[in-house]
């Protein structure tokens, strides 16, 4: 029980001061026989050090004389280290020492903190020390979570493998060298934790039952869901999962344009047809959110008939939504407006949270997650059941692939378990990886209860930190006048109001705690120039203020390009050299997060690289000093070159051809869809489709989909038409080809894209002319006789009910 710690807080006497300090230091002998580390403090200071450094306590002994705090008067140093352990534990055991009989002194609230007190000279030190360890052993007992408290009660159990998988706990590795080096490497309780679906004691990941289903429930709990669903092969396949379940062949699927590759792959699997809507954009290049007009159910149905792909639809009324929340660049919705919005047109809701599992845990972020969507929020008969999908790994402390499924269903379109269960096993794995649904069970737990909001807490306050040091920082070069007066920006306001006195104050002035706390700092206010998404309205969206955003001087959010500039992706090239590796790039901004792992340590890196950098192009520095390595790979390109001369070049291209201006006409203006996913997938793999050059595109179908990044965003789905030449599409594509060409070394990540080797055109995969006129030999009518149109025109008045709930 090394890991165990015990805190000692009380005030500093020297040996031999008072039998009180004696008999204090026979009691931490005591504690320490008893297997456990002792942490002692001699103020609030000490103590508060310890609680940010030590999170394996397992109970606290807290003088209330302790000394205080020089900025808080009248109050003793044990009132501030109760508070902090009550906002650090939950139920962790505390003790409150005292020296006299001043119990009926203190105020109420300090009984409901702690669970005893000690009167060191009342007792012998073995007896004390015997209470603190037996409630510290208690407390270690329950604060592990259902499945993690089973998984190490197996494993301690050393018992013979006989099952799955033939490594038997690590055994078969060792009977080869590079097995060896594996099991070495990884240690023997992974493997050994690595187990079957055989053992019965730990449950069943689909039947839901023993400890997993246990976890599931308390996750539920914890999250605030109905009922939740552990996952281990990342959002992407919950988003698979719930788009599977919520919508069925020839059904409408209303899309946010701004969603993930996966909710796109859902609706091939699917066989849906979608129609997409089409979030704001800015000048940077950034998608913001679907701006409320979007939302309205005129302007949806407005789009559902106008959609090709809709008018052979089994029925008008789509059976379901999905959308991105927060997006990628921290841009969250008011949820329960939103969802009363589209409640409008469709019975279901998906909230894709990839980036967003911590939300429920912050007040900052109330009312702004899929699970805050409750009677509460929404009441009445028109709520919609409501999904949120999360990559927990991404921004909790989970294994990677680790996710979860949030369902909270409502009676207009309710969700049978067994029925959903069946679409979570078409996805699922019959051979899950126990330290996966531990880490899972652990991220809950982290987040249950007052440690849930701390770890958030700080993530937030350092983020904070950072963006009003950046701006400060900004300010002092701007002032000093001994070197050129630019530095990196932060995509945020630049004064925020404290609603309590309306006093509008400079971002880096505002107080921490303000910016902590206050959502209105957050919020985009329409028409604001420091954001420039248009058609917003008060509320409507908040900015995350984890996911920092890094502008980069050349544009503006407005889309006014400068006569110079720094493009991103020079910087992260450089920012890599550095071993720092970003979020993601666009073209002049790169995003950076904060989550529950970041220090002062890390952003201050990150601030000396942005220096340095700054430096280094202020001397226009020799590129092969800069960027060594992409010299050294494209030397005929980039030898002699500077770095100023480099980020001006690659600025002059962009600016000539207005890619950020390009980018987002082709996001706007959508293509004209032709047919819908899933027939074009199934042409893909049945030699359907041929290979062809941008120059030969124009009037084709495509076959497969198209996902620059950045941004990341599907610019072309299969089934959609390539357009005209001069068309939105094909000019953004173009445009990226040539800067790939002209810039090696920095070529956009391009799915569905495939390289031409001799001459680097792109290629892109098209349906085959013929395969067009080609009957679909599935193509069969598919609608039940109260689904068909009948023949004047007039849609069932019931074709709006999916029969699986």
């Amino acid at each position: 029980m090394a890991d165990s710690r015990i805190l000692v807080a009380v005030r500093k006497r020297s040996q031999g001061e008072d039998a009180g300090a004696e008999q204090l230091a026979r009691i931490s002998e005591a504690i320490e026989k008893r297997g456990f580390d002792v942490r002692w403090a001699a103020g609030v200071a000490d103590a508060e050090a310890v609680l940010r450094t030590e999170a394996g306590l397992s109970a606290a002994l807290v003088a209330w004389d302790l000394p205080g705090r020089d900025d808080v008067k009248g109050e003793p140093g044990g009132a501030a280290v109760l508070r902090s352990l009550g906002r650090r534990f939950q139920d962790l055991p505390v003790f409150l020492v005292m020296t006299d009989d001043g119990v009926r002194d203190l105020p109420l609230w300090v009984a409901e903190s702690i669970v005893g007190y000690v009167w060191p000279l009342e007792d012998t030190a073995g007896f004390i020390a015997g209470r603190i360890t037996t409630a510290a052993r208690t407390y270690q007992d329950t604060v592990l979570p259902p499945f993690f408290r089973a998984l190490r009660r197996f494993d301690d159990a050393h018992e013979y493998s006989w099952h799955t998988p033939a490594h038997s706990g690590g055994v078969a590795l060792l009977k080869s060298p590079a097995g060896r080096a594996f099991h070495d490497y990884f240690g023997e309780r992974l493997l050994r934790c690595d187990l079957s679906i055989s053992v019965g004691e730990l449950g069943s990941l689909f039947e839901h039952t023993g400890p997993i289903g246990e976890a599931e429930r308390n996750a539920a709990r914890v999250f605030g869901a109905d009922r939740t669903y552990f996952v281990l092969h990342g959002d992407s396949t919950c988003n698979r999962l719930v788009g599977h379940f919520s919508v069925t062949r020839d059904e409408i699927a209303l899309v946010d344009r701004n969603c993930h590759k996966s909710v796109l792959h859902g609706l091939v699997v699917s066989g849906a047809r979608p129609v997409y809507l089409i979030p704001t954009r800015n000048g940077y290049g950034l998608a913001g959110p679907l701006p409320p007009a979007e939302l309205a159910a005129d302007s949806v149905a407005a789009r559902i008939a106008a959609n090709p792909l809709a008018q052979d639809a089994v029925s008008p009324d789509p059976q379901y939504a999905v959308f991105t929340n927060s997006t990628y660049d921290g841009l969250c919705y008011d949820a329960p407006a939103t969802a009363r919005a589209l409640a409008a047109s469709t019975p279901r809701l998906h909230f894709d949270e990839a980036w967003f599992a911590y939300a429920r845990f912050h007040p900052l972020y109330a009312g702004r997650y899929g699970m805050s969507v409750d009677e509460s929020t929404f009441p009445g008969p028109d709520r919609p059941t409501v999904f949120a999908t999360q990559s927990t790994h991404k921004l909790l402390a989970a294994l990677s692939q680790s996710a979860m499924v949030h369902v909270k269903p409502a009676p207009r379109a309710p969700v049978e378990h067994d029925r959903f269960n069946e679409a979570l096993m078409m996805h699922g794995t019959t051979s899950p990886l126990y330290p996966m649904i531990a880490s899972l069970d652990v991220a809950t737990a982290m987040m249950d209860g007052p440690q849930g909001r701390w770890l958030i807490d700080e993530a937030i306050t350092e983020a904070v930190r950072f963006r009003q040091e950046m701006v400060r920082i900004r300010r002092r070069i701007e002032e000093a006048g001994d070197r050129p007066p630019w530095f990196f920006g932060v995509w945020q306001p630049d004064t925020v109001t404290d609603p309590s006195t309306g006093t509008a104050l400079p971002f880096e002035e505002a107080p921490a705690e303000l910016l902590r706390t206050e959502p209105a700092c957050w919020n985009l206010e329409p028409g604001a120039a420091w954001h420039g998404f248009p058609g917003l309205t008060d509320g409507h969206c908040m900015l995350d203020p984890i996911k920092v955003t890094l502008t980069c001087p050349g544009i503006d959010a407005s889309g006014t390009m400068g006569e110079w500039g720094i493009p991103a992706r020079v910087l992260t090239a450089y920012l890599a050299t550095r071993h720092i590796v970003v979020e993601k790039t666009d073209s002049y901004t790169t995003l950076v997060l904060f989550s529950m792992g970041i220090t002062k340590g890390k952003w201050g890196t990150l601030l000396d690289a942005l220096m340095d950098f700054k430096a280094l192009y202020d001397a226009d520095a020799p590129l092969d000093r800069v960027l060594p390595a992409l010299v050294a790979e494209h030397p005929r390109r980039y030898a002699g070159h500077t770095l100023r001369e480099l980020c001006q070049d690659m600025h002059d291209q962009l600016r000539s051809v207005r890619l950020v201006d390009l980018l987002d006409t082709a996001f706007q203006q959508l293509p004209e869809p032709v047919t819908p996913p899933q027939p074009c997938y199934q042409r893909l793999i049945r030699g359907g489709t041929h290979r062809v050059r941008l120059t030969e595109a124009p009037g084709q179908v495509a076959a497969a989909m198209i996902t620059v990044t950045p941004p990341g965003i599907p610019v072309l789905m299969p089934g959609e038409s390539v357009g005209a030449p001069d068309g939105p599409l094909l000019r953004y594509l173009t445009a990226l080809e040539s800067f790939d060409r002209r810039f090696p070394g920095f070529r956009s990540e391009t799915h569905g894209v495939t390289l031409d080797p001799d001459t680097g055109d792109y290629l892109i995969e098209c349906l085959r002319p013929t395969a067009l006129q080609e009957p679909d030999p599935d193509a069969q009518d598919r609608r039940t006789p109260a689904q068909r149109r009948p023949e004047d025109g007039q849609r069932p008045a019931d074709s709006g009910t999916l029969s699986h709930g």
